[in-house]
């Protein structure tokens, strides 16, 4: 970050880092897209058969749901490539319309806190741009991160991403809010709910695990950061191994 015409810290805003999909959205933009899109005949039928095995898996407790993401991934991949802009657009409409009251109270009053204490609300997660968009926006992010999908000169989808290992590394994508928005690590504050998130709690001043998965609360418990679980209309949290000693 180049510091010679950089503000006086006193100047800059703070920052808040969030990640959405089961952190500030109670399912995953994701899995909601894809499924509309199979339902609105976007993506065929047929495409639901390529992650289903491992979706019901996840569901029995028999996989993760690391390997189930990753297959529908793959299935986004293999169809999006020729289908129009305008109609994930539309469909992702859809989507944020039917969804956009799904959230976790503990995350959304926080938002709704920072927001009011001037942070900088920063959003970053691997579900398309163009549905977290609107998405994160309603809520008052400032930025939104995401991934977008290049498009050919008829407005198709080409089925690359741009700027990919921009996004799969979140600390790399912090740091870059940073230095573009002049913003302080000062008080700074982070959620997420799983390890891909470590990235960059570990660069803010106040982590929070939020409903963690396993890997990340392992994480967690060695480096005595928050961890927060919400569960019905439960929210407490777990002291750490770390804070204990």
């Amino acid at each position: 970050m180049d510091t010679k015409n950089r503000p006086p810290i006193s100047s800059m805003r703070k920052v808040a880092i969030f990640d959405i999909d089961g952190t500030v959205f109670r399912s995953s933009i994701f899995v909601e897209l894809v499924e509309a899109l199979i339902r609105e005949g976007v993506f065929p039928e047929r495409a639901r058969r390529g992650y289903e095995r491992e979706y019901h898996a996840w569901l029995n407790r028999r996989g993760d749901y690391e390997t189930y993401i990753t297959a529908m991934v793959a299935i986004f991949y293999r169809h999006i490539k020729g289908v129009y802009y305008g109609d994930l657009k539309e469909v992702g409409k859809k989507v944020i319309r039917e969804q956009e009251q799904h959230l976790y109270r503990f995350t959304r009053d926080l938002i709704r806190d920072l927001k009011r204490r001037r942070y900088f609300l920063l959003a970053v997660s691997q579900s398309p741009k163009a549905v977290l968009d609107p998405f994160c926006k309603r809520l008052g992010f400032d930025k939104v991160y995401g991934r977008i999908y290049a498009l050919g000169p008829t407005g198709r989808f080409t089925g690359e991403v741009e700027e990919l290992h921009v996004i799969a590394n979140k600390g790399a994508v912090l740091r870059r809010a940073l230095e573009k928005e002049g913003l302080t690590l000062a008080h700074s504050i982070g959620v997420g709910d799983t390890e891909d998130d470590a990235a960059f709690l570990d660069l803010v001043e106040e982590p929070i695990c939020f409903n963690p998965n396993h890997r990340l609360y392992r994480i967690a418990r060695s480096r005595g950061w928050r961890v927060v679980v919400e569960r019905k209309d439960v929210v407490y949290e777990i002291c750490s191994e770390a804070k204990r000693r």
